[in-house]
């Protein structure tokens, strides 16, 4: 009966303490500092009177009693006396000063270890690290990416989230055992549109894919102009040009050149006439336009650079340049030089597109690879000097360790009864010469004494050349330009074709000075033997794997050596 009657003192100061409540609450005038004191003071003397002595019980944290302790308490037989006490309700101040308490207590007893992460703390005395401070979340999980390569076949690859065009592109190489030559490239490809463009090394993949549209591709190339303006900057940016936006005397210097456009506080611009295509419309312009670090502009009076007469074409920050592919016949082009800048936003949209028209392909060439330079600055020159410290850095271990075998090696003269060691280094050279044409005259007998086998060296020479790289076979003229121009309209870059004029000849199509140049090599006879020249005779091959070898080497009759071989790949 005694915890019954306790319960009902309790029950009664309850409804006393919301009585109090409910006439404080009708008042106007609220005393909430002597209302807490009220109830306070009710707890208090409801603790106070129904307060008893118990018997101490160690209890788990949900509340159940231990097992040696339910034992202990079924084995005490209960008494008269002694009463069986329920939990008794208690103050919640009270409750807080024991729990803080009991927190200073286990704080004060425990040794004091230093934070090693100070900067993660966000007390006063600790710095904290701002919204903008911390790294942005990048996307997890797995994406599947088709790439394409020039013969329209595809390959579905499986990549992370946080996979640039470079890895992507290791990864095509590894997989496809393709030469690592670190000018292989991710294009974005807009049939639709008639655009595409080379993907920077550091772009993510999986964001340029979620801009594109279901019709868009991606096709792996080679692309040798990626990073040719770092080696021959003259070329990319002629004088006339490049200018200051607030010069004050004469042009850049060539020294300078590439320094000021990848320092941001410099301000140099690109400057001159383009045709610049209406929107919505067929008609172009010709304007003077200025190409700098905030975006691209047109002047609206001649040639003048005041902020009064600019007007802003396009911005850089959320646009890429684009070469379009279609030809000038589709937007109706005055010249074949047509380069585009798209925004990020748009799809399918063509009237959204900025349309841009130059005068030549070195003016192209320079509007384009300043934009690129505008917008990402010293990231390109780091995508540059990144293989570069590769290949340093490999070398130091890949680099042939000659024998003392190999090192001992020396000419021999065994023409005579007895061998001898040649001293000259020019004897040699002459004797190696001969041992040569000795060769090919024993290998010009055995062929006219029986006919040689499939695998004779001298009828693999006729079809050797077509298992190279960069011999394409039966393509035509305009397929080789198109190849080339693809793959970067850089010095040096070639390829081998079969003739469609000539059954038994060949052409060799090379670039120079970002202009496309024909040689027909062609068949001529001595002594009985077939050779193939480049130049009527004088220096002859026998088979196309020698002519582009020597000329590798040697310029000869060409503008140039050959440099870069135009190939394609099969994913």
């Amino acid at each position: 009966f005694s915890s019954s009657s306790s319960l009902t003192v309790l029950f009664e100061a309850c409804i006393s303490v919301v009585r109090a409540i409910s006439i404080h609450l009708i008042m106007d005038d609220v005393d909430l500092e002597a209302l807490v004191n009220d109830m306070n003071s009710s707890f208090e003397s409801l603790y106070t009177s129904c307060s008893v002595q118990t018997e101490s019980t160690p209890l788990l944290h949900n509340g159940q009693l231990p097992r040696h302790a339910a034992y202990h308490t079924h084995a005490q037989p209960t008494s008269p006396h002694q009463r069986l006490h329920r939990s008794q309700p208690m103050h919640i101040l009270a409750v807080r000063r024991l729990q803080e308490e009991e927190q200073q207590y286990r704080t004060s007893s425990l040794p004091a270890i230093p934070n090693p992460f100070p900067e993660l703390c966000s007390p006063a005395s600790s710095p904290t690290l701002s919204s903008g401070s911390l790294p942005q979340c990048q996307p997890s999980g797995k994406y599947i990416i088709k790439v394409f390569s020039e013969d329209g076949m595809g390959k579905v690859v499986e990549i992370p989230a946080d996979m640039t065009a470079r890895d992507l592109c290791q990864f095509l190489v590894y997989k496809n055992h393709c030469v690592d030559d670190n000018s292989w490239a991710l294009v974005e490809h807009h049939p639709a549109l008639g655009l595409e463009r080379c993907l920077e090394d550091h772009e993510l993949v999986v964001q340029v894919q979620a801009s594109m549209t279901s019709e868009s591709k991606f096709l792996f190339r080679k692309n040798y102009a990626k990073y040719e303006f770092f080696k021959n900057p003259l070329n990319f940016f002629p004088e006339q040009m490049v200018a200051f936006c607030q010069e004050t005397s004469g042009t850049i210097p060539p020294s300078q050149l590439l320094q000021n456009f990848l320092n941001s506080s410099s301000c140099p611009e690109i400057q001159g006439y383009l045709y610049v295509k209406e929107m919505a419309r067929k008609s172009w312009k010709k304007l003077y336009v200025f190409l700098r670090r905030s975006g691209l502009y047109f002047s609206t009076k001649g040639t003048s650079k005041e902020p009064r007469h600019l007007q802003l074409l396009a911005d850089l920050e959320d646009s890429n340049v684009f070469t379009v592919i279609t030809g000038r016949k589709l937007h109706n082009a005055p010249t074949d030089f047509e380069f585009c800048i798209k925004p990020n936003k748009v799809r399918n949209e063509v009237k959204e597109l900025r349309m841009l028209c130059a005068e030549d392909e070195q003016s192209r060439t320079c509007w384009m690879t300043a934009f690129r330079l505008f917008k990402y600055g010293i990231l390109l020159y780091q995508n540059y000097k990144i293989p570069q410290q590769r290949k340093t850095l490999l070398s130091h271990f890949s680099a042939p360790v000659r024998s003392v075998s190999e090192n001992s090696l020396v000419a021999m003269d065994f023409s005579g009864r007895i061998g001898r060691v040649i001293d000259n280094p020019v004897e040699a050279q002459s004797a190696a010469m001969e041992e040569g044409h000795a060769w090919r005259k024993r290998s010009q007998r055995m062929n006219i004494l029986g006919s040689p086998s499939p695998l004779h060296p001298s009828s693999l020479s006729g079809v050797i050349h077509r298992t190279q790289l960069w011999f394409h076979g039966r393509i035509s003229r305009e397929e080789s330009h198109k190849m080339i121009h693809q793959q970067g309209r850089v010095d040096g870059m070639f390829l081998l074709r079969d003739s469609q004029s000539n059954p038994k000849a060949f052409v060799l199509t090379l670039c120079h000075h970002q202009k496309i140049k024909h040689f027909q090599i062609l068949p001529c006879e001595e002594d009985g033997q077939m050779f193939l020249s480049l130049d009527d005779g004088a220096t002859k091959f026998t088979d196309l794997i020698q002519l582009v070898e020597f000329y590798v080497l040697n310029r000869g009759v060409l503008p140039c050596k050959l440099k870069h071989p135009c190939t394609t790949v099969a994913l």
